[in-house]
């Protein structure tokens, strides 16, 4: 067997496919189902002490799309190229209850070598460290906090923080740092100039890893209804991001170094592409919209075909990480090729 093993700013995990926070993560049934699929680690629905934030999930809609932005059905099978499109809100259940469910499903996932991480998405700082401290006392292991989330700028003002500067994004660290001692991993936003900035930032504050990174608003008008698809601008997410995450990736590891853990999210669907991402400088990647859109068997999928990888190549998970980064160079040095450019356009173009 391969050695699908990978290291994360401090713990170990089977297998670098984490199934990521949503909608699909939250209930304890939920929990233990995404335990099942094999996956090295789960994220657990997120919170926070925001009223406003935990109503915005009443009025949560989504819509997949293919890549000719036509409606396709939410059977659990949706085609390769299918876009999740959609919004959402925080958990509602009691901060409290639901910290003890999560600490509950950590211990048990402790026993097969994986674990169930607590997720918090910042409205308040002091009520982010709180919450921080009360998922350490229930025993969590590890705390995810989401600074990145898609709909900040769309929900109810204060509901959810969505920061794109590097200074806030050390100053938040810092505090939730300074409040507990297990690993923390900060989540980014993909809506920035310079993502490999606030990884830096996230670093300098104390952080064991950073998520690179949240989807992007979006906004699909309907051309029979000449009306935005659901009403909103919402979420997006799809195969396409891979690309897009990669770049931002391989840039972020140049920046906080080979030594510092990066996770990758946004755009993996297969246990190849898990294999793109580590290759692009991450040591595991969260899988979310693929599995809530296609169901838990996702990620068994992708636990097994990055395993059947491993087999077919050699090496080790860990071997990967960063390889193709590290072998990116700049247009500067590329060889000169006149006349080259002619394959590329249309016979009467050249």
């Amino acid at each position: 067997m391969p050695d699908c093993s990978v290291a994360v700013g401090g713990i170990r995990l089977n297998n670098p496919v984490i199934i990521g926070s949503g909608d699909h993560v939250m209930t304890a049934g939920a929990l233990r189902a995404a335990r099942a699929t094999g996956a090295g680690a789960v994220v657990a629905k997120s919170i926070n002490e925001n009223a406003a934030a935990k109503r915005q999930l009443d009025g949560s809609d989504h819509v997949l799309l293919d890549s000719r932005w036509r409606k396709v059905p939410w059977d659990f099978d949706p085609p390769d190229d299918a876009m999740l499109f959609g919004r959402s809100g925080l958990h509602q259940m009691d901060a409290d209850a639901w910290i003890a469910e999560v600490a509950a499903e950590d211990r048990a996932a402790a026993q097969s070598g994986q674990y169930v991480i607590g997720s918090i998405i910042l409205a308040g700082l002091d009520a982010a460290c709180d919450l921080a401290r009360r998922y350490q006392a229930a025993g969590i292991r590890v705390l995810e906090l989401n600074i990145g989330a898609p709909h900040g700028d769309e929900a109810v003002k204060g509901a959810i923080i969505q920061e794109r500067a590097a200074h806030r994004v050390r100053e938040i660290t810092a505090a939730l740092r300074a409040a507990v001692s297990i690993p923390l991993w900060i989540k980014l936003t993909g809506q920035s100039e310079d993502v490999a900035a606030l990884a830096e930032a996230a670093k300098q504050g104390g952080a064991d890893a950073v998520i690179v990174m949240g989807r992007f608003m979006a906004l699909v008008p309907d051309v029979e209804t000449r009306a935005p698809m659901l009403g909103t601008a919402g979420a997006l997410g799809g195969p396409w991001a891979l690309a897009l995450t990669c770049r931002w990736l391989a840039q972020t590891r140049k920046r906080v170094g080979k030594d510092f853990a990066l996770l990758g999210t946004n755009g993996a669907r297969s246990g190849l592409d898990v294999a793109r991402f580590l290759l692009a400088g991450a040591s595991a990647v969260e899988m979310t919209s693929a599995v809530m859109a296609g169901g838990f068997d996702v990620a068994r999928r992708a636990v097994r075909e990055f395993s059947d990888y491993l087999a077919r190549t050699g090496g080790s998970a860990g071997d990967l990480v960063g390889l193709a980064a590290d072998r990116q160079v700049g247009y500067g040095v590329q060889p000169d090729r006149p006349g080259y450019w002619r394959e590329f356009v249309p016979p009467e173009a050249r």
